[in-house]
């Protein structure tokens, strides 16, 4: 250990103990292609490509953005990592792939072990959500970079999928149907709105509020659900012909993400409940529908595309899979990307 190093601020037994900490939950999370644990320069994994004529490797990197900042105010750690695998995961499932890895980045100000072992159990749990494995990351500790009790978050994943059954929406036509799949509120997008509306201090977020069942605070800290195991069930059930991610941009910037030119999505905003968050949000910031549908999720976090002839089957089969999936709209012509009826 250098003591010239520590006494610039970088703890390494802090670090040292963190990886002692986390180590049960990556253990957690390994599957059949995982090769060694952690602690080399890089995670291995083996795949399994039987019955794959043309693997494809899909991959998709995002972080937590400025929810985390709640998480900061209330001290709360351990649920922040599944939103960081969420964002992951169910982007590179809208292609088709079932995600094999995933590994993580945390940069800190300030190495609390505890703190950093709460984050990981919740990239754990996550990844065990997801079916993937959580085979390596980055601890970086940055005294002067970061304020010593903030974090940040970046996460990182690997899926696979076969070539002749990539999902791209080159397949999606006129007259399909869209189904949405339930969110848990928020997610994990439009944060900076939503702090400047409700606020973020320790009073706010301990508001109760009737609607929602709890406190605000504990409403924003839900982690964003993951979609993956639901979605591969329905691929071997029907053919998916696209899938859409309601992130950042909500539907406005997201839904025509998938569709082909000459294809617009025409939704139905009565055809799902909306979230009680959103409308308290909408209400206490005045702000217009078209915007929130342009910035949230408003209550389904992610849209697929079925031919018609398969809508049935698709809705008892993601029913069966634990969802609560809605038609809430169909494929029409026009460049328009996404009407709201």
């Amino acid at each position: 250990m250098s003591k010239a190093y520590t006494q610039a601020g970088v703890d390494v037994e802090a670090g040292y103990k963190a990886v002692a900490l986390m180590k049960k939950h990556v253990e957690s999370t390994q599957t059949k292609g995982v090769l060694g644990g952690i602690g080399g320069f890089g995670g291995l994994f083996e795949p399994d490509l039987t019955g794959l004529r043309r693997p494809v490797l899909v991959s998709g990197t995002d972080g937590v953005g400025t929810k985390l900042k709640i998480a900061f105010v209330l001290d709360k750690h351990d649920t922040v990592g599944i939103d960081c695998v969420a964002m992951c995961v169910n982007d590179v499932v809208c292609a088709g792939a079932a995600p094999l890895f995933f590994l993580d980045y945390i940069a800190c100000g300030k190495n609390t072990p505890e703190k950093i072992a709460a984050i990981v159990s919740g990239m754990a749990a996550g990844c065990r959500e997801a079916g993937c494995a959580l085979v390596g990351g980055e601890t970086a500790e940055m005294p002067g970079f970061y304020a010593q009790e903030e974090y940040d978050l970046a996460g990182f994943c690997v899926g696979l999928v076969d070539y002749e059954q990539r999902i791209d929406g080159r397949h999606i036509a006129e007259g399909d149907l869209l189904i949405g799949l339930s969110s848990s509120g928020v997610h994990a997008n439009g944060f900076s709105l939503v702090r400047r509306v409700l606020g973020e201090g320790e009073g706010a977020l301990g508001r109760h509020y009737n609607e929602l069942g709890c406190t605000l605070g504990e409403e924003l800290l839900k982690p964003t659900r993951i979609y993956v195991r639901p979605l591969l069930r329905l691929m071997k059930k029907v053919k998916v012909k696209g899938i859409s991610h309601i992130t950042g941009g909500g539907f406005i910037e997201n839904v025509p993400r998938m569709l082909p030119q000459g294809l617009c999505a025409a939704i139905e905003p009565h055809s799902f409940p909306e979230h009680p968050i959103f409308d308290i949000i909408k209400r206490e910031g005045r702000i217009p529908p078209r915007d929130m549908y342009g910035t949230f999720n408003m209550g389904i976090g992610l849209v697929i595309a079925v031919d018609k002839k398969d809508g049935g089957e698709a809705v008892t089969t993601l029913v069966e899979a634990g969802e609560h999936p809605y038609m809430i709209g169909v494929v029409r012509r026009g460049e328009g990307g996404v009407s709201l009826w």
